[in-house]
Formats: C-alpha cells, sequence, structure tokens
C-alpha cells in the first residue's frame, strides 16, 4: 500500500498462515485482544464514513470497533464456503457482498451477489496482447498459473507435458520466483524450432491482463480473482483447486464446474497426463465454445462498481440499494 501512496496502519495481529503449534499459538489470542482497543482508537481518531472488509480473521478487530462506534462496514467474501472468521464477525457488518448466490444463506443480514472486483480488461484485445507477449498470432495459447499457493507440483507437471504441449500449442506458465530457473533450463532443452512456443514468467504484473485476453485455455488454481476474471473474460478453465485452507477452492471449483464453465482436476492427481489432456480442449472448438459460453453467463465483469455502490449507499447513510439494481451493475461491462 505504501508503494502506491496509501497510507497504512497496522494492528498487533498477524495473518493465521501457520497453524502448527508454536509460540503463536499462545501469543495470537493475545495479539486479538490487543488488536481491538488498537483499531477502536484508530477508527475514532479518523472517524471513517464507511469501513469496508473482506473478512477474515485480521478483520474480526476492526468490524467489532466499527460496530461499537456505529460505523457502518461492508464486508465482502469471496469464498463459497465462509470462513469460521467470518461467520463469526459477519453479523457486525451493516451489509454483506457475496461472490456467490449459497453463500448469502450461510451468513447474516443483508447480504447482495456481487461477484468479485476485478481489474479491467476495457481496451484490451486479443491480437494486440499476444502482439505483446510475442506469441504466434494463430496458435492456441494455454497459460498455466497457480496463484499464490503451492505451485510445485503444476510446474513439474507441465515440465513434464512440455514436449508434447509446445507440438500444436504456445504456453504461457507463471512459475514463481523459485522455480524459474528451471523452467528455463527446461526451455532450453526443447527443440529448437519450438522453444518460443514456451513463455515461462517468474511472475506477472502489469503483464497479466495481456496473458489472460491472450489465452484460450487457464489451468489454475480456483481462488475467487481467478475464476472471476476467467469467467469476466469468457475464458474456459481446468480447475486444480488447492486442497487445504478449509476446502474453500474445491467449493469454489464445483460452482464454475457445474455452469459448465470449468473442469476440476483434483490437486492430488495432477500430473503431466492430466496436462496434456486438459490441453486437448484446445482441439475441440465445439466444446470449448460451450465453455466460454458458460463462463460469460457465471461472470460479473462490473462487479467492483457493484460494491462501490453499496459501499457509497453505507458511507451516505441511504438505503441500499436493491437487489436488482446490484444484479444489473455486476453483469454490465466494467
Amino acid at each position: 500500500m505504501p508503494a502506491e501512496g496509501y497510507p497504512l496502519e497496522l494492528l498487533a495481529l498477524r495473518s493465521l498462515r501457520t497453524v502448527d503449534r508454536s509460540v503463536h499459538t499462545v501469543l495470537d489470542p493475545m495479539r486479538l485482544g490487543a488488536s481491538y482497543p488498537q483499531a477502536l482508537a484508530k477508527l475514532a481518531r479518523r472517524r471513517p464514513d464507511v469501513v469496508f472488509t473482506t473478512g477474515g480473521y485480521i478483520a474480526i478487530p476492526v468490524v467489532a470497533a466499527a460496530a461499537t462506534l456505529r460505523i457502518p462496514a461492508l464486508m465482502w467474501e469471496g469464498n463459497l464456503v465462509p470462513g469460521r472468521s467470518v461467520r463469526a464477525s459477519a453479523r457486525l457488518a451493516s451489509a454483506l457482498a457475496v461472490s456467490f448466490a449459497e453463500t448469502c444463506a450461510r451468513l447474516p443480514g443483508p447480504c447482495y451477489l456481487t461477484g468479485t472486483p476485478i481489474r479491467s480488461f476495457a481496451g484490451h484485445d486479443r491480437a494486440a496482447a499476444r502482439a505483446a507477449l510475442e506469441l504466434e498470432p494463430e496458435t492456441s495459447v494455454l497459460f498455466v498459473f497457480g496463484g499464490s499457493q503451492q505451485v510445485r507440483r503444476l510446474n513439474r507437471a507441465v515440465w513434464d507435458a512440455l514436449p508434447t504441449l509446445v507440438e500444436s500449442a504456445s504456453v504461457l506458465h507463471m512459475t514463481g520466483e523459485p522455480a524459474y530457473a528451471e523452467a528455463l533450463k527446461t526451455r532450453e532443452a526443447l527443440p529448437a524450432e519450438r522453444r518460443g512456443r514456451y513463455k515461462p514468467y517468474p511472475f506477472l504484473r502489469a503483464e497479466m491482463t495481456d496473458a489472460l485476453v491472450a489465452a484460450d485455455l487457464l489451468v489454475g488454481r480456483a481462488g475467487s480473482s481467478t475464476l472471476a476474471e476467467a469467467s469476466a473474460l469468457g475464458l474456459p478453465m481446468v480447475v486444480v483447486p488447492y486442497p487445504h485452507a478449509s476446502a474453500h477452492q474445491v467449493a469454489n471449483a464445483r460452482a464454475l464446474a457445474d455452469a459448465g464453465a470449468a473442469k476440476i482436476v483434483p490437486d492430488e492427481d495432477l500430473d503431466a497426463a492430466q496436462i496434456i489432456d486438459a490441453a486437448t480442449l484446445l482441439a475441440r472448438p465445439a466444446d470449448l465454445e460451450k465453455m466460454r459460453d458458460a463462463a460469460r453467463g457465471f461472470g460479473r465483469p462490473g462487479a467492483a462498481n457493484a460494491v462501490a455502490e453499496l459501499v457509497m449507499a453505507l458511507a451516505q447513510r441511504r438505503p441500499l440499494p436493491d437487489a436488482a439494481t446490484v444484479e444489473r451493475l455486476s453483469r454490465a461491462a466494467a
């Protein structure tokens, strides 16, 4: 946040990234207790018009402090199955925004289906995106990335499948920093005439928009943002849900698969053969088009506008919009 020019104030609380027994098993409840008066003091001093939170353990003291000070709060939950922290603190929020219709049944209070706020793809077209990434204009593009969670298995499956994949497709591959050197070695082992079809990246920042627009098929995890961006673009997916974190991603992936926009490969089954099988979709244009249509029907490219409308209604102390208004905003182009 500071790098983007925004002030950042931290609480004593830390993210619960580790669950093993350690000194933090004792310290974390103490940090939680200390964070509530911290949040109370910060909000009392600044008196914001509204609080926006994506929920989770680290949001509990902020939402509780906002409720104490009668500051309205909007809580957004991106997973189909809300976590324990969200379920525990949702009743303190003034309104809820969610990415899946089924989530509202699990949470109390006014609840709106907005979808997941995503980047804008306005002004980006496939030809320009492929040119920017130096991809062959007429060759199908497979885009593989694992998000922020456990990409080693995904990387190995891609590398083992690579000689077959590049015979008929270009492969964009976000490997993560630790695996990038091995990806470059793997590319060098390919036949010289096919090396240009493998494009590994340690991480994608500004280029992520072009990668998503250029792709014909996405293989990746089932985080809320990944699913939202793919569906907004009408991009078919082969989803490999991260199996931990209470299996939130499994539930997210099933929703997209049930809509016909994705196929699911369990993490424990992922190998080169599964990647090669996934890539056969690129040679089946009719099946791919059905998945594109299903993805577009699932997508909510205007989710950020829908969430913003709820935030502004709370900030201005005006009535919340009706569900039809939120639906219209979320379905419209960003």
